[in-house]
């Protein structure tokens, strides 16, 4: 799907200036038509993937502009909507744990199968989405993380939803830095601005050694959670 410099900028929450300063600077992937800039959808969230965001180029991964401060349904957790909705994602969608398979597709597929179940979705049709996402290029970070997830669904609730699995053994993912998967962050968004705001925030999460470590180590849910809502927590204090 073509976007707009206008889309593009509503999407990143940052100002049309600065996605025009960006392609001045050649910061952002863009073609044109007709002498005017155009966008790929696909190319923008690979960008949003292979990019640690925040105050440096304008877009936080972590808040947005005006946002009012709020309280989520955890009363422990308070905040503006951005500040702890990976933990809260993840909190919803959950961790699954020795995921089988011996390829993408079937960790993919058999993942999906327990996930669709609790979403009272129909399985196949979103492993076809996943794997039609995959097939335009693969969904994975480096360091041994992916993020599958497709932009032609969208959950019908204000509650986004990132299930964590943890394939039975690393899998083969077509990372650039050539090393298997072992952690996946399946993304479910309702709305286009969560759904890149959260894959930055998982790519920003995932370039930390410490994450690695830990998710390396397969944490309890509780143990996983706490480090999500903690580290959180720290790059709120920074931006």
């Amino acid at each position: 799907m073509d976007l707009k410099i206008k889309d593009v900028a509503d999407l990143l929450n940052v100002s049309e200036t600065t996605i025009r300063r960006w392609l001045v600077e050649r910061k952002i992937p863009a073609y044109r038509i007709n002498h005017q800039y155009r966008f790929s959808r696909t190319e923008i969230e690979d960008w949003v993937m292979g990019h640690k965001l925040g105050k440096t180029n304008g877009f936080s991964p972590n808040k947005e502009e005006g946002e009012a401060a709020s309280e989520s349904q955890d009363p422990s957790i308070k905040g503006g909507s951005k500040q702890f909705s990976l933990y809260r994602s993840i909190h919803k969608g959950g961790v699954l744990y020795n995921i089988p398979g011996n390829s993408k597709e079937e960790v993919i597929r058999s993942a999906t199968q327990a996930i669709a179940k609790e979403l009272n979705l129909d399985s196949e049709v979103l492993v076809d989405l996943l794997l039609d996402r995959e097939n335009l290029q693969p969904t994975s970070l480096n360091n041994g993380i992916g993020i599958p997830h497709t932009r032609d669904f969208l959950l019908n609730t204000l509650q986004d939803i990132v299930t964590i699995v943890f394939p039975e053994k690393p899998i083969s993912y077509g990372a650039l830095d050539g090393k298997p998967v072992h952690t996946l962050f399946f993304l479910f968004a309702g709305e286009d601005k969560r759904h890149l705001h959260l894959l930055a925030k998982i790519a920003h999460l995932s370039s930390q050694p410490a994450t690695i470590e830990m998710l390396q180590a397969r944490p309890s849910k509780d143990k996983l959670l706490n480090y999500i809502k903690e580290w959180e927590s720290s790059i709120a204090q920074v931006n």
